[in-house]
């Protein structure tokens, strides 16, 4: 195969890939192809012609089909990376051990998952916590945090709000305002915990 032969491969694969997205995107919300022709000011052929891996569409009007979709560009381009993506298996009982202090609090926990792209990161962790003196850490970030209560009970914080947790409740919040465990009710508690945040 020469060189143009693949370039011409390549090219044909890609716009297969951003065909199919554009017409997922469509079907998704509903939306005919007149409709999108519409919303966009790209013809109905042409999408039909991009839909189907016919033409190579212009930055330009991949823009104008993302904001007509009220989707990002780069999702347009979801299905061009090929085989290439990360992916991890965490056998029952594996996991990255480690041990955080704060302020002479600590805890044990075990990191499940770290998963970083361009626009987003995310970390999952397996926290077991003990009564204790002093009172568990609080935090302050960003995104969005998720804990699941696998046994045990306490008071959780979330700015000046309090709640009751048990086992089997779960909470998810903004991580811009202070949140943690204001204490402990139970000897032990263990716990799930996922976050999620954009990056820069």
């Amino acid at each position: 195969m020469t060189s143009k032969e693949r370039h011409n491969r390549i090219d044909l694969d890609a716009d297969s890939a951003i065909g199919i997205a554009v017409r997922e995107l469509r079907t998704r919300r509903g939306m005919t192809a007149r409709e999108l022709a519409q919303g966009s000011g790209v013809s109905a052929a042409m999408i039909s012609r991009i839909e189907s891996g016919q033409v190579s569409p212009s930055i330009s009007t991949l823009q104008q089909l993302s904001d007509a979709l009220n989707v990002p560009l780069v999702n347009l381009f979801r299905g061009t990376a090929g085989g290439r993506c990360d992916f991890t298996h965490v056998k029952s009982g594996e996991g990255i051990k480690s041990k955080r202090i704060f302020d002479g609090h600590v805890h044990d926990y075990v990191n499940l998952a770290f998963h970083a792209r361009w626009d987003i990161q995310f970390e999952a962790r397996q926290v077991k916590m003990t009564r204790q003196d002093v009172r568990p850490p609080e935090y302050i970030g960003s995104g969005v945090v998720f804990v699941y209560i696998l046994s045990g009970s306490a008071i959780y914080q979330y700015g000046s709000r309090e709640v009751k947790v048990e086992t089997g409740d779960s909470l998810c919040l903004d991580a811009e305002m202070n949140y943690g465990f204001k204490e402990l009710l139970t000897d032990e508690l263990e716990m799930l915990t996922v976050q999620a945040e954009r990056r820069n």
